[in-house]
């Protein structure tokens, strides 16, 4: 096999595969990690799904299926004020829903939430050291930081913006990822809200490549080997993928999930804020259209979602995907239902095989 043209991110975490799993909170799974570690890219576990008990526990798994590198994934968001008017006035906006469903608008649903990287997860890299640590939202404090890289563990995070890219490499990242509109999922935003002024993968990376000079991963809209040689030929010194492991068995979705990306089109999906309170891009369903998709009613992330778990499981148990949250990026229809650790060696070849992919070079 013909090797990669550019090393940085190879050597940086000793992988051999540019080849990032997106850590898809609520979708990875121990067993997805280990695969795409195993195959030479580089697996990932969402800590912000995961109690610190929960989380080394799937440490421990990952340890136990692989000794190879994987990142560990962590919100940095500031938790909300506590808003009991607009809480109301967002139960008020879904009470026909359950009204619908035969669920009582009076109960209390529960509060969603998401845990932030704090100290307790900082100890716990100390503990664990993970080869990479990754950030959504920007970054923790300065001394979290610090001390997360005391412990070896590179540290990347994703930017939308050139900006954000600047903004996180002079706060000491190790590479940036350069996450384009196109993206499934949270957008990583952190520097502006504005989503009418989010650039495209293939727009973004060129400009965080020159603006930056530690290496740059690009993510959004990528899950073959055409858009890995393209990302690579645009500075990218490797991809973070999503959506594409979507299709993978390891991966742990509802099945109305899984239902709706085997119909995915290159237009079914749309940002939308309504399930957490913050932009995401997923496919569109009935809520999203009757509702937003971007919407002032919803609660300030990542409390949005608490309103929401009762019509979810009601319409998940009669097979709707109504009131679910589906991820998905732009590309979805071009996934495949391939093991994950078959779909990272069938990526990585296939990109190596396209005329001209070792050719690229370094920076």
């Amino acid at each position: 096999m013909t090797a990669w043209p550019d090393r940085r991110i190879l050597d940086l975490f000793g992988i051999d595969h540019p080849i990032l799993q997106a850590p898809m909170a609520n979708a990875s799974t121990p067993a997805m990690a280990v695969a795409v570690s195993a195959a030479g890219g580089l697996g990932a576990l969402p800590g912000a799904q995961y109690t610190l008990d929960g989380l080394k526990a799937a440490v421990a798994e990952v340890r136990y299926g692989t000794s190879r590198p994987f990142n560990l994934n962590f919100f940095c968001h500031t938790p909300p004020v506590p808003d009991p008017a607009r809480l109301m006035a967002w139960r008020a906006r879904l009470a026909p829903y359950y009204v619908e469903l035969g669920l009582d608008p009076a109960d209390t649903p529960p509060v969603g939430g998401r845990t932030p990287f704090d100290a307790d997860f900082c100890a716990l890299i100390e503990e664990v050291k993970p080869a990479v640590v990754s950030f959504h939202f920007g970054l923790p404090g300065k001394l979290l930081v610090e001390r997360v890289k005391a412990t070896g563990a590179k540290v990347i995070a994703s930017a939308t913006t050139v900006a954000e890219a600047r903004w996180l490499e002079h706060h000491g990242v190790d590479a940036v990822i350069a996450m384009g509109l196109e993206a499934g999922g949270h957008r990583g935003n952190f520097l502006s809200d504005d989503m009418a002024t989010q650039v495209g993968t293939f727009a973004l990376v060129p400009q965080v490549a020159d603006a930056v000079s530690v290496p740059v991963i690009a993510t959004g809209g990528i899950a073959d080997a055409r858009g890995i040689v393209a990302a690579l030929a645009l500075g990218a010194s490797a991809v973070q993928i999503g959506t594409a492991y979507l299709f993978c068995p390891e991966i742990k979705i509802p099945e109305v999930h899984r239902q709706a990306l085997e119909s995915a089109t290159d237009d079914g999906t749309a940002l939308t804020n309504l399930f957490t309170g913050r932009p995401a891009r997923g496919l569109i369903n009935r809520l999203m259209r009757e509702v937003g998709p971007l919407s002032d009613a919803p609660t300030a992330f990542p409390t949005a979602g608490g309103a929401l778990a009762p019509l979810r499981a009601r319409a998940e148990a009669a097979g709707s995907g109504d009131f679910t949250n589906q991820w998905a990026g732009q590309a979805a229809r071009l996934g495949r239902a391939l093991p994950a650790g078959d779909l990272t060696r069938a990526l990585a070849a296939e990109a190596l095989a396209r005329p001209g992919a070792h050719q690229i070079s370094d920076r």
